[in-house]
């Protein structure tokens, strides 16, 4: 916290004594915030995030360059990937795929290759934990889900929304596929996607769309250890705390990057509307044997 506001006190240019006059504090308070003898109650904490978002003060590029600083540090030996994963109460105890039966790819435990995601998922939650972690890949069967259809078929079977076609050599394909693997690599489905690929399951927009969408909106990867020997194969290599004022300032970065990605998704789908297929149709082939 100490090294944030100081951070954005020199980003204005201001010293201790303008900076605490801005903020209508004592400059002993600002002073004692910057030595790290007294951490900004909540009130204190919130004043300062409407006074960074008036003068425009990137506070959200801070708390990412603190992180990238972090993970340049983490030194990994060969065949491991460094991650991140949020978590709403913290990791207690071994690491399980623990995480809801109808996620993208099933139950599993989570991670991605940007910190934005993870912390977005977070924000919004006082006990939970942002942490960076490491994978070993080279002992794990793992599928690579690139960003089209199949991804999207993939995260329709996980999610329940094929079981009316149930039995189908269709359903079959998607079942099979990553039920012998112990890593699931693929696109996040962030706020964003989640909004496409619900249009999607639906019956709003065509997969043309919703791959178009997919591939404009560039969220990332996720990698979901699904098996308990994929999960014994992540390491926590260190926690990063985040104060109140982070978790401000990264939840309504989180909401003005939703609004934005949202609009962008909705020009694609108007775009789109008239080519590709929609999920139903995809099923009714599949029930046809067409696929």
């Amino acid at each position: 916290m100490k090294t944030l506001i100081k951070q954005i006190r020199s980003y204005l240019n201001l010293s201790q004594t303008e900076f605490a006059e801005q903020l209508g504090v004592s400059f002993q308070t600002v002073n004692r915030w910057e030595n790290g003898k007294v951490i900004p109650n909540r009130l204190a904490q919130s004043k300062i995030c409407d006074f960074c978002k008036a003068r425009q003060v990137p506070v959200y590029d801070f708390i990412i360059n603190k992180i990238t600083d972090i993970s340049s540090k983490i030194k990994l030996e060969s065949g491991r990937i460094l991650l991140y994963h949020g978590s709403k109460s913290g990791i207690d105890g071994a690491i399980a795929p623990l995480s809801r039966k109808q996620c993208d790819f099933g139950k599993g435990f989570y991670m991605g290759t940007e910190p934005a995601q993870a912390l977005t998922l977070i924000c919004d939650y006082e006990k939970s934990k942002f942490y960076i972690i490491s994978i070993g890949t080279d002992e794990l069967a793992h599928l690579e889900v690139p960003a089209n259809i199949e991804w999207a078929m993939i995260v329709a079977y996980h999610r329940g929304r094929m079981e009316k076609i149930n039995g189908t050599p269709f359903y079959n394909k998607y079942r099979d596929l990553t039920a012998d693997k112990d890593l699931i690599i693929g696109s996040i489905a962030n706020d964003r996607m989640f909004y496409v690929i619900d249009n999607f399951f639906i019956g709003s927009i065509t997969d043309a769309a919703l791959v178009n969408s997919l591939s404009a909106l560039q969220l990332g990867k996720q990698y979901v250890a699904v098996t308990q020997k994929g999960c014994d194969n992540v390491r926590v290599e260190c926690e990063v705390p985040l104060s109140y004022l982070e978790r401000l300032v990264i939840k309504d970065i989180a909401e003005k990057n939703r609004a934005r990605g949202v609009s962008l998704a909705n020009d694609i789908c108007r775009n789109f509307r008239r080519e590709g297929k929609f999920f139903d149709e995809i099923l009714d082939d599949a029930m046809n044997g067409v696929n």
